[in-house]
Parts: C-alpha cells; structure tokens; sequence
C-alpha cells in the first residue's frame, strides 16, 4: 500500500475515534454523575450567573437555582461523590448558558459524616 494512503487511511479513522469519543462524552449516563434535574422552587440556595461568572462554589447534596439573566433552572447536587467539578452548561437547558460556568463541588457533609450545622445552602459566585 502506498505510504500517502496508508496516512490518509489512518488519519481518517484517528478522526473518527476521536469523533465518536467526543460524543460518548456527555451522555444521560455520564450527565447522571453529576446529579439531577430539579424544580427551582426546590432550591435551597440560589446563584445568579452573570457573563462575568466564570466559576460557582456548591455543596453536595444541596438543590441550587441557578438565574442566568430571565431564566432560571434548578440542579440538585446529589451526584457521584467523585466529581467535584463540571461545567454546567453540560446540565443546563439549551440555550441558557452561552459561556463555560464550572461547578465546583464541597463533599456532601451527609456522605462524609460531617454535621451541616446551620448549612443554610449559600452558594458563591465568581
């Protein structure tokens, strides 16, 4: 086989394995992790994202409203104890975030046997 065909052959399927990972990348089983949809009249904190919010401080096991200019959306942090980060426009309805927001996670005190002692669920933004 000629050397520019065997190249071309294999550059074309390194770009269709990367394709193909990218889009198992954030699948309902992989988003699941993360924790799950909520009703935002369930959230125990509230944070408004503003263009500047590049990053938002959260804790496991809260619900958290989430206000991005005239809408809003809920996201209950109940996920796998081994994330402590995404980027929530992973999670967010389309179109509600136009620019990258990560999530940063404290350990629920619940799973780690922490007290919450008067946690009233604020969360921070930056």
């Amino acid at each position: 086989m000629d050397k520019t065909i065997l190249h071309a052959t294999l550059a074309c399927l390194c770009i269709a394995l990367a394709s193909g990972c990218a889009a198992v990348a954030d699948t309902p089983a992989r988003i699941a992790l993360y924790g799950d949809p909520a009703p935002v009249t369930a959230a125990t904190s509230t944070i408004v994202i503003t263009p500047q919010t590049r990053y938002v401080n959260v804790t496991g096991g809260d619900i958290t409203r989430f206000i991005v200019g005239d809408k809003a959306f809920a996201w209950s942090f109940n996920g796998s104890t081994t994330i402590s980060s995404f980027d929530l426009r992973t999670t967010a309805p389309p179109g509600v975030l136009d620019h990258s927001v990560i999530a940063y996670i404290a350990p629920d005190p619940y799973k780690t046997g922490g007290d919450r002692g008067g946690h009233s669920g604020g969360g921070r933004h930056h």
